[in-house]
């Protein structure tokens, strides 16, 4: 049974919560929630992630027990996933990110491509997204600052077109993960998105949805588990 630790730290004047498992010495995964759920969304996979992996979930701002300062956007939380990796001392390591902490970690490495070892984004994309009525209304959401998914969601509407244009600074190889025809993010955009990115792929569990990491579990972590494992040469 996977042993989890919560811990609070101080990011720009700001506090933070995250959770750790696994060997502090083994190679560090940072994963990042999507919108209005917080690092608990994570135990399953971080459960099975910890095995071999020193493994830190963040709840990023606005959500759960992290700070809610009113200030939301993808370069905020950008900044906050640098200050906590610097913080613990990761010069470099591997990024998973559901949707929302997705966009965040293509955002950080575009900027820092040199400090990502791997990265997967779980079904999105630096596009616009129509997102339908309650579609993260399902059980695991965390508490949330109702501002939060406004500014951010207005920002998916309207992406920087740098995000898209700088995909090619990204050096790590990347795997994209959809879920197929009953997600609302458009599978073609991640398959462009995979074909732009230097040593990115596509690969998709179709009939998951948005929330792949929870309605298809086993299948997600065999996806990592070959991903993580492969040989990057």
């Amino acid at each position: 049974m996977t042993v989890f630790s919560d811990h609070s730290i101080e990011l720009s004047h700001l506090p933070f919560h995250y959770r750790e498992a696994g060997d502090p010495d083994a190679p560090p995964v940072v994963l990042l929630h999507g919108l209005m759920y917080d690092a608990r969304d994570w135990d399953e996979i971080a459960g099975f992630l910890a095995e071999d992996y020193r493994v830190l979930a963040l709840t990023q701002r606005g959500h759960g027990e992290s700070a809610w300062p009113g200030a939301y956007s993808f370069e905020l939380g950008c900044g906050d996933l640098e200050a906590f990796t610097d913080s613990l001392s990761l010069e470099r390591f591997t990024l998973i990110g559901h949707s929302m902490g997705a966009r965040v970690g293509c955002v950080f490495a575009e900027k820092w491509p040199e400090r990502i070892e791997r990265m997967i984004w779980e079904d999105t994309a630096p596009v616009d997204v129509d997102f339908p009525e309650g579609s993260e209304a399902v059980p695991g959401a965390a508490p949330f600052d109702f501002s939060a998914a406004t500014s951010l969601v207005h920002q998916i509407h309207h992406p920087d077109p740098s995000w898209w244009n700088d995909l090619r600074k990204i050096t790590a190889p990347t795997l994209i993960i959809g879920g197929g025809s009953t997600s609302y993010t458009p599978q073609e955009r991640l398959a462009e998105a995979a074909r732009l990115l230097p040593d990115g792929r596509l690969a998709t569990i179709e009939g998951a949805g948005h929330l792949v990491h929870r309605t298809r579990p086993e299948e997600y972590k065999e996806l990592l588990r070959k991903f993580l494992k492969a040989d990057p040469s």
